[in-house]
Order: C-alpha cells, then structure tokens, then sequence
C-alpha cells in the first residue's frame, strides 16, 4: 500500500515544517520521514476542523453511519497491507498487528451502529407543570491525541466515536507511529468524509503546541490516550478553557490465580493478558499474584510457555515476539528487570537484553518477587512477569489494590462466585473473569483512579463527543 507520509488538514496533504524519520525497529533502518507541524500547521488544522464542523454537525446521523460503514468496509479489505505498516513502524508480530487491524476497523462498523441510536427523553415534569425535552448536539472541534502501542486501533477508537456524534477532528498520533493514522485519514478521505472533518498533525515541538491548541477557544474536546503522567499535565492545559476531557491513562494489571484455578486455563490466559502486543499494552498482565497452593505448577507451566516464544522481526511468521517500539524502551525495561533481579528476584526465563540488534527484550518471567518490590509499582510496558506468592483471596485483593492505577483486573477461579466476589472488591475499570483478553468495541473501555477518566466504545463511547441540553416545555 501507499506510504503517506506528509500532515492531512482540510482533505490535503501538507508539506509541514521539518520532517522526522519513522524507524524500523527490528533492525534500526530508517523507513521513511514524516513531515512535522510548526504552529501554523497547527493553526490551519483546527481552522479546518472548526469550518467543517458546522455542516457535518447538521448531516444526518445516518449519512454519518453510512461513512463510516463505507470505512470498515474499506479498512477489512486493507487489513493485511494496514498490519504490515503496523508492524514495520511499531515492531509487533505481524499476527498482533493483524489483530489490531481487525479490531481497529470494528470501531468503525459499531459507530456506524451508534449514530443513528443516540437517546433523548421526553417526559412530563413530576409536578405536571411542564414538559421535559433531553436532547444532544455534538461538542465541536476534538483533538485526539494516541499512543504509539496500538497506532490504528487507538485512532478508530476515538475519530469512529467523534465522527459519530458529529463533531471534526484534529487527531495527533505518536512520533514513533504516525505512519498508520495517516493511512486511516486516506482512508477515511476515500470512504467518503468531507474535507476538514478529519486533520492530521505531528506538532514539534509536541508539549508546546499541543498546549496552543488547547488554548485556542475552537478547541472544545480533548480525548488522550498515553501515561498517567502526560495525562496530568493535559489536565491542567485543559483547564484553562475548561475544555471537555476524556482520558485513558497508565494501567498496572493485576492477575490472581486463586488457589482453586483451573492452572492450564490461566496459563493460557496469562499469556494472552501478558503478551499481547508483547506485553506493550496499557491493558497487560503487570503483576501476578498466584496462590500458593498452584504457585509451583502455574510458574513452571507459564516459564515454559513463555521461553518458547519465537524472538524476531515482526515481519517474518515465524516470530511470536518482535522488538519493542524504540531501543529507549527496550532500555527501560531492561532497567526495570535489571534493578528487581539486583532486589533479590530471580528471572525464571529471559533476564537480559539479546546480543543482537534491534529493540528487542525476550520473554521474562521472575520470581521470588517481594511483595513491596518497585517493579510491581511501574508499568513495564514489555514482556516481562513479576509473579508474587500469596497465601489468601483477601491477600491478592490487597496487593491488587495497593496502587493508584485502576484501569483492568483479571482473576481466575473455579468458582464463579468466588471469582466474582474477588472481581467486584477489586478496584478497577474493567475485570476479565477466567479471560485473557476483554477489550471488546461493544463495552465501555475505561479505567478508576488514576487510571483515566471517561469511557471508551460501547454505548458510552459517543456520549463523550455529545453535550446534552434540556428544553423545558410549556405545553
């Protein structure tokens, strides 16, 4: 497919300021540049944005659903050519990054669902003196900003919602990921939305133009996805024009094995909730408490399924592990296993970065972690599992809640009950029950405390670009 490699705004590509290369990084080689945006880039992206945004407010819902119909169609033709992008940019195996295609274009058909479902309400007032009107107009002009783990499925995720609910966009991807989102917009340009309606943008330098076009008052939206930490400064730009947010923020997973598990099933879910994405998901298995009574037969069945991964170039099917996005991120996660093997834990499997090139890290699997170690507090963010020995249901609660993230729980238990009562003392956003993977664009994405705000897909998704407004009637 074509690569697109220059900014989109008001339906054209545009040369931009400066260009940044996009690496490979398998092997370190430079794929192509992308063109940068400097403040007037930015500047003519919310201007085209905010003068499309009148007349595609006032499409009709369905006009709106058939586009973006046209877009999942569009996008499940291309998924084979839209995952090899993905995995030459990103660096996951070309079987995670079909995955992701798959589940990015599903965005797009539940959306086209949502737009025409949208709810009012009409009733009397109680005391009968008025009649009560609850509608709902779009927002306005969003900007969305996306993480380089997930480069499609993380932009459908929010341009399908917005797009929905009538609002424009201005969509800024990750530096390390951007040639996927520009493949959506011309993709998007091809099923059929108007000009303007859809903008892409790589402001350099990001903090300092991300931050003016929060302070330009056609901004109304702000929908992030990335670390906890970017989200509490996007926090305080937002509020100076106290504009709408929704965030989806770090994730620090728990994964309970209670002691009546089904040890063969969880190991099986452990490695879909752990390597996903090779393990570079916000929703990743971060810390795994296993009850004693499983703890030897869980930690043998899982080392050795996690040794047996195939390391290597995303792009070859036979690997089953490709390299992280960057060598600065293979070298935090180094770091982190490297200072928890320094506090005592011993890694079962893995431990140590490859001698070979490219931004690879293997699958690692520690043990005789204590329960206080530092590593169970970071986001490792790579194919690393930290497992801790517990001795009771009420312990591995404990341990699960003991941090300010809140995004997805797991929990495997032989008895339902037993799995939902550890499932609703859990804090968190989302739990998988004897599952490895949740994520569904049918049901609300989204984590508690510091874990984000808001929610993402299901019937949720497209009220985060809606306003509501209340007619009173004297009728």
């Amino acid at each position: 497919m074509a690569v697109f490699s220059d900014l989109f705004i008001g339906g054209q590509w545009v040369a931009g300021s400066d260009r940044v290369p996009v690496i490979d990084p398998s092997d370190g080689s430079v794929i192509t540049t992308v063109a940068t945006a400097g403040e007037r880039e930015c500047d003519e992206a919310v201007a085209a944005a905010d003068a499309a945004a009148g007349a595609w407010a006032r499409t009709s819902p369905r006009e709106r659903a058939e586009i973006l119909r046209r877009a999942f169609e569009l996008m499940r033709a291309e998924a084979d050519d839209i995952a090899e992008l993905i995995t030459r940019e990103n660096g996951k195996v070309l079987a995670d990054a079909r995955g992701e295609a798959t589940y990015a274009a599903e965005f797009f058909r539940w959306f086209s669902e949502e737009a025409v479902r949208v709810p009012g309400d009409f009733r009397p007032a109680p005391n009968g003196d008025k009649r009560i009107l609850v509608t709902h107009y779009p927002v306005g002009v969003s900007l969305l900003i996306t993480p380089w783990n997930f480069p499609a499925a993380m932009a459908t995720r929010k341009i399908a919602p917005a797009l929905a609910a009538g609002c424009t966009v201005v969509l800024k991807p990750a530096t390390e990921t951007p040639l996927t989102a520009l493949a959506i917009a011309d993709l998007l340009k091809r099923a059929g939305v108007p000009d303007g309606v859809v903008n892409v943008v790589l402001p350099k330098p990001t903090g300092a133009l991300v931050s003016r076009m929060l302070h330009d008052p056609r901004v109304r939206n702000l929908s992030f996805t990335g670390s906890t930490e970017v989200g509490r400064v996007l926090l305080h730009e937002a509020a100076d024009l106290i504009i709408r947010t929704s965030m989806e923020l770090g994730g620090n997973a728990p994964f309970l094995v209670l002691a009546d598990a089904d040890v063969e099933k969880a190991v099986e879910g452990a490695m879909a909730a752990k390597m996903r994405n090779g393990g570079s998901a916000c929703t990743a298995a971060n810390r795994f408490y296993v009850a004693r009574e499983v703890a030897k037969e869980f930690t043998e069945r899982f080392a050795a399924a996690m040794g047996a991964l195939r390391l290597g170039p995303g792009l070859d099917p036979s690997s089953q592990l490709g390299a992280l996005v960057s060598t600065g991120e293979r070298d935090k996660v180094a770091e982190l296993v490297d200072m928890a093997i320094g506090d005592g834990a011993k890694p079962v499997v893995g431990g140590a970065v490859p001698d070979r090139a490219g931004a690879y890290y293997p699958a690692t699997v520690l043990t005789d972690v204590a329960a206080d170690a530092p590593i169970l507090d970071r986001e490792i963010f790579g194919p690393v599992a930290p497992i801790v020995v517990v001795d009771s249901d009420e312990e591995a609660i404990a341990h699960a809640n003991a941090t300010e993230y809140g995004l997805i729980s797991y929990v495997y238990s032989g008895e339902l009950g037993r799995a939902i009562r550890a499932a609703e003392a859990i804090e968190s956003g989302m739990v998988a029950v004897n599952r490895g993977v949740i994520s569904d664009p049918a049901a609300p994405f989204g984590g508690v405390k510091q874990s984000g705000l808001g929610r993402e897909g299901g019937f949720d998704g497209i009220h985060e670009f809606l306003e509501t407004k209340y007619i009173g009637l004297d009728i």
